[in-house]
């Protein structure tokens, strides 16, 4: 019944090893390889050394004009001790005031991208300049001129004559492969102390701080002070992967919360800058909103993702292509669109021309569309930017006005009175709020006095019983919310009123 232990136990060690290697190997077919870590470098210096040259400090200077001239007379109640006292400093300062024009100086940073004299730093360190002078890290001074600039993403081009000296470019790198934790260096001109290392690691990727319209920021522990800006940001190849641009700090100084513009973005605005002295980007000319679960619910969406069309431009690529209001963008160009801010990124990063397909989720179902990418207007007109109303006016009780059960409303039917009250364009239809109540579903979602419902789940309302019907229908057919279609004179967007029982007083 026992076996010998010699050759058999060898036999059985054998196979047991041969099974375990054949094991190995199939996990490792199986297993993604674990990408291995840079070391933590032993110093900066050598880096730093090779880079200084190419960072340069930017000084500005602004004539400011008769700086008491603007000052206004601030508000006080009639009779107030301190309007006298206000009125006669004003007096002063106007008569017998300084009103000499002054120079006001700021200070930042920049880098060199080409020996031919191009560099470039933030918008907002030259924006207003009467002159822009570059300091090199010799502490040799050029005069510099801005070739373009683009406050959206907060970028700016400057070219300088070097002459004879010879410049020290760097190269932009990748910033789509930087990961968060990986060391990057930070070099510029904080508090004009001439060039300044700081070093750290990347906090976090695709930061949005409502910056612009393209927020996509690298965010960066390496201390980022004022006069970084403009300044770039080093992988440890000593490739640029970003420009700092701002930071969070209650005191004006680094707490470690900096931002970064990534060359991803970056490097495309340079590029067009160079070229066309402005930034040509992709437009399909449409205005967009973020979803919410109400939203999704009521459009039959699993859940909120994707890009809510609010509004299609007449003339724009997004009506050429067959977009219409209500349509959620799902995909573009191949690219998911998870969310609102999403869209207008890629759609601007598209090269002109290029004919896109454009997923969108329409009445229930998946739609692809084609569309051909535009060039964005510089200017584009704000088409719902109209007269203020006036808040201070009262709702009026006028004809075809009615009470909204369960919503907090008081809807009428459109009338040129309300029309210029409100500062209602001649061609809006719909069927405007006259009163809401402070604490009903309707005033938590937003709506305001003055807002015209011009759809109602897609289909148009004239009066207040059609907006009372679809209410009702919704009810009817178990609906938990009614996707209405509001303008008013600042914007157009959709919202999803939640559907009560009708009985609340709310």
């Amino acid at each position: 019944m026992f076996l010998s232990p010699a050759t058999p136990t060898a036999s059985r060690s054998g196979a047991t090893l041969s099974l375990a290697l054949v094991l190995v190997g199939l996990l490792s077919l199986i297993l993604p390889v674990p990408t291995a870590a840079a070391p933590v470098p032993d110093s900066f210096a050598n880096l730093a050394e090779r880079l200084l040259p190419s960072v340069v400090n930017i000084s500005t200077t602004q004539t400011v004009r008769n700086p008491h001239g603007s000052m206004e007379m601030p508000q006080f109640p009639p009779g107030s001790p301190f309007e006298e006292f206000f009125r006669d400093f004003m007096e002063r300062q106007q008569n017998g005031g300084d009103t000499t024009p002054r120079k006001a100086n700021s200070l930042g940073s920049g880098f060199i991208i080409d020996p031919a004299g191009y560099i470039v730093t933030n918008n907002h360190v030259i924006a207003d300049a009467d002159e822009i002078s570059v300091k090199l890290h010799d502490d040799s001074v050029f005069q510099a001129t801005v070739v373009g600039r683009d406050p959206k993403v907060d970028l700016a081009l400057l070219k300088i004559d070097p002459g004879r000296k010879v410049l020290v470019p760097v190269a932009f790198g990748n910033s789509d492969e930087a990961r968060v934790g990986d060391w990057v260096l930070a070099i510029g001109n904080p508090f004009g102390f001439g060039g300044t290392v700081t070093a750290g690691i990347v906090s976090a990727r695709a930061r949005d701080i409502n910056a612009g319209p393209y927020d996509d920021f690298i965010q960066t522990d390496a201390p980022i002070n004022r006069g970084n800006s403009g300044g770039p940001m080093f992988n440890m190849k000593g490739e640029v992967i970003g420009i700092n641009a701002a930071i969070i700090s209650p005191s004006g100084g680094s707490i470690g919360i900096g931002f970064a513009i990534p060359t991803s973005l970056a490097v495309p605005v340079v590029d067009d800058l160079r070229k066309f002295g402005k930034v040509r980007r992709g437009w399909l000319g449409v205005r967009i909103q973020s979803l919410d679960a109400d939203m999704a619910e009521a459009m039959g969406l699993p859940d909120a993702h994707g890009a809510l069309i609010a509004s299609v431009d007449n003339t724009g690529p997004g009506q050429k292509a067959g977009l219409r209001n209500g349509d959620v963008v799902l995909r573009f160009d191949d690219k998911d669109i998870p969310d609102m801010r999403r869209l207008p990124r890629v759609v601007a990063a598209t090269p002109l021309g290029k004919k896109v397909d454009v997923v969108v989720w329409r009445e229930g179902k998946k739609v692809t569309l084609a569309a051909t990418v535009g060039e964005m207007p510089e200017d584009p007109a704000e088409k719902l930017a109209r007269t203020k109303r006036d808040p201070q006016k009262p709702a009026q009780p006028r004809e075809g006005t009615q009470v909204i059960p369960g919503t907090g409303l008081t809807v009428a039917t459109l009338s040129p009175a309300l029309r210029e009250r409100f500062g209602l364009a001649e061609e809006s239809n719909g069927v405007v709020v006259t009163e809401i109540k402070g604490d009903s579903v309707a005033a938590e979602k937003g709506l305001r006095p003055g807002d015209l419902m011009i759809e109602a789940d897609h289909k148009p309302l004239r009066t207040p019983q059609d907006l009372t019907r679809a209410i009702e229908d919704g009810r009817k057919a178990g609906q938990r919310s009614l996707l209405l279609r509001v303008e008013n004179p600042q914007q157009l967007r959709y919202i999803a009123l939640p559907l009560t029982d009708g009985k609340s007083g709310k």
